[in-house]
């Protein structure tokens, strides 16, 4: 096992260190917190949240579509960059595979929540109907969370081995939790030719399941025929968008994953700045479905379409439109196009902003749309014409945003965050190269 000693040190499970331990408790204290919010809900009902009549799909929803839209960066990464072969991605395979994962469970908990009476939550399999988006919804994105845990685990077996005959003399208890998930892994010929062969089939489903869950999630709002959601752009809008808050994500994982384990020597510069360029391409993209979106209907819209785009670009959410088109888009998509904004630390800062505006984006395609009702209902309560979430919800929300970070957390101490096992035989191949050519 010597041949792995530096790389299971550089890359293998570590302890956490004081500020780790803090970083988990604040997330345990928001989760509780959250926790304690849910249950009140379930106790009194929605009426301790802001939805009403009028808003009835919140915060809880935003979020749902911003965990869904996150998830997508394992199709691209892991599915797009494989499939091509593209190298430099290897780096952040397993990082994506870890987001993306942890994102799609989530996005099912969060629908979860959004609930009503989660004990009827059976309901939906019993009594489906396949001519409604949201049965589509309930296949979809349980199918997703499948094959994106079994594409985060079987490039994993190996290295799972690695760690158990590593620590097997001296943390044997160690040893066997990493034993029994490595499947007796011996790297037989037979094993390791089911095992790229499995890979290369997941790789090829994730790809269009990530394209259908995207478009089956911008089915669920342009079938309800709403003025701001009834439009043949928003499958593609959503896919876009989708890739932005994907690739957001998770070079900010990376990012502080690389400094924190100080891996510098594994994911450098080079890597950032073929991450930036594609988190460049994905920017300009979406920019292009927002100019679709929102531009060209200011010259065609009808009366109730115009009222909603005034209530964006000069109304209540006129501020948060602009902020989040400029700032988390326009001018990310400008900045990366040159190479010092794709350099690791300016990357990341653009990645933050952009995946907080990517968050915004969610909620305001949701919120503003419900505030414009088919028909306005008569006599109701003033308070139901506006809508901004609850201390519960702010609450619970945060606290599936916290969840998703426990996750990639904890995934990112205890297994390696890029493959040993392919490293030591890439340097095996290598070291055989350089003693022939010097031969």
């Amino acid at each position: 096992m010597s041949r792995y000693e530096k790389l299971i040190h550089d890359l293998g499970p570590r302890g956490f260190n004081l500020r780790g331990k803090l970083w988990v408790g604040f997330l345990l204290l928001v989760i509780l917190a959250g926790i304690v919010a849910y249950i009140e809900q379930i106790i009194e009902g929605q009426v301790v949240t802001n939805m009403r009549d009028y808003v009835l799909w919140g915060v809880y929803i935003s979020n749902f579509v911003f965990f869904v839209a996150t998830s997508f960066v394992a199709a691209i990464v892991i599915a797009a960059l494989r499939l091509t072969k593209n190298e430099w991605r290897r780096p952040f395979v397993r990082l994506a595979a870890i987001v993306g994962f942890a994102c799609i469970v989530m996005a099912g908990i969060t629908i979860i929540i959004d609930m009503a009476r989660p004990d009827r939550m059976m309901n939906l399999f019993i009594h489906a109907r396949l001519q409604s988006p949201i049965t589509w919804d309930v296949i979809i994105i349980p199918t997703f969370m499948v094959v994106s845990l079994l594409l985060l685990y079987f490039p994993l077996i190996p290295d799972l081995a690695i760690m158990r005959d590593h620590y097997s003399k001296n943390k044997p208890r160690l040893s066997r939790i990493y034993g029994f998930f490595a499947l007796k892994w011996n790297w037989a010929a037979q094993q390791i030719r089911l095992q790229q062969k499995s890979i290369q089939i997941l790789a090829l489903m994730i790809l269009p399941l990530g394209l259908i869950l995207e478009s089956i999630d911008a089915y669920l709002f342009s079938t309800t025929y709403r003025v701001g959601w009834d439009s043949s752009n928003f499958a593609p809008y959503f896919i876009s968008g989708a890739m932005v808050a994907g690739l957001g994500a998770l070079v900010s994982v990376v990012y502080i994953v690389r400094r924190n384990k100080h891996l510098q020597n594994y994911i450098t510069n080079y890597h950032f700045n073929k991450m930036g360029k594609l988190f460049n391409l994905a920017l300009i993209i979406y920019l292009y479905f927002n100019i679709n979106e929102y531009l060209i209907p200011l010259f065609t819209a009808k009366k109730g379409e115009s009222e909603h785009l005034e209530s964006l670009l000069i109304g209540p959410y006129s501020t948060l439109f602009w902020v989040v088109s400029f700032v988390g888009l326009l001018i990310p998509a400008i900045l990366t196009i040159f190479k010092r904004f794709r350099q690791p630390r300016w990357l990341f800062y653009i990645a933050i902003v952009v995946v907080i505006g990517s968050w915004w984006k969610r909620y305001l395609i949701v919120t503003p749309t419900l505030l414009h009702p088919y028909v306005p209902i008569q006599g109701v309560p003033e308070s139901w014409r506006h809508y901004f979430p609850s201390l519960h919800e702010w609450l619970i929300t945060s606290a599936t945003l916290a969840m998703a970070l426990l996750i990639i957390t904890l995934l990112m101490r205890y297994v390696p965050v890029i493959s040993i096992d392919r490293l030591a035989a890439e340097k095996e191949l290598a070291e055989s190269e350089h003693k022939k050519a010097a031969i």
